[in-house]
């Protein structure tokens, strides 16, 4: 699925014009087991707390963590595998947040 090169066209038809949609530098990723769900996950989850939005995941108002939207699951194809001893991926509802460096 080409998602930069197709949601840009879907915007750009719907808006009419040639806005700039995708930064710089931005590359769409393959999630290719369970292990990098989780990983990919966390990351998304944690941005509000690494920009300095929030002091936790939860604290952000706009975010998967805030407990206010409907999250997807992990899909099916990569099962119940889990990280190490850790819980089962299929939900990361109480992932822990890293504290921003001073």
């Amino acid at each position: 699925m080409l998602i930069k090169g197709g949601s840009s066209h879907q915007i750009h038809q719907a808006c009419g014009n040639k806005i700039e949609i995708w930064q710089s530098g931005f590359h769409d990723w393959t999630i290719r087991d369970a292990e990098d769900f989780g990983t990919k996950a966390n990351y998304i989850r944690m941005n509000p707390v690494m920009a300095n939005l929030a002091v936790k995941p939860e604290d952000w108002a706009y975010g998967s963590a805030s407990g206010k939207f409907q999250l997807e699951l992990m899909p099916e194809r990569f099962g119940a595998l889990t990280l190490g001893a850790k819980a089962p991926l299929s939900h990361l509802d109480n992932v822990g947040a890293k504290a921003p460096t001073p």
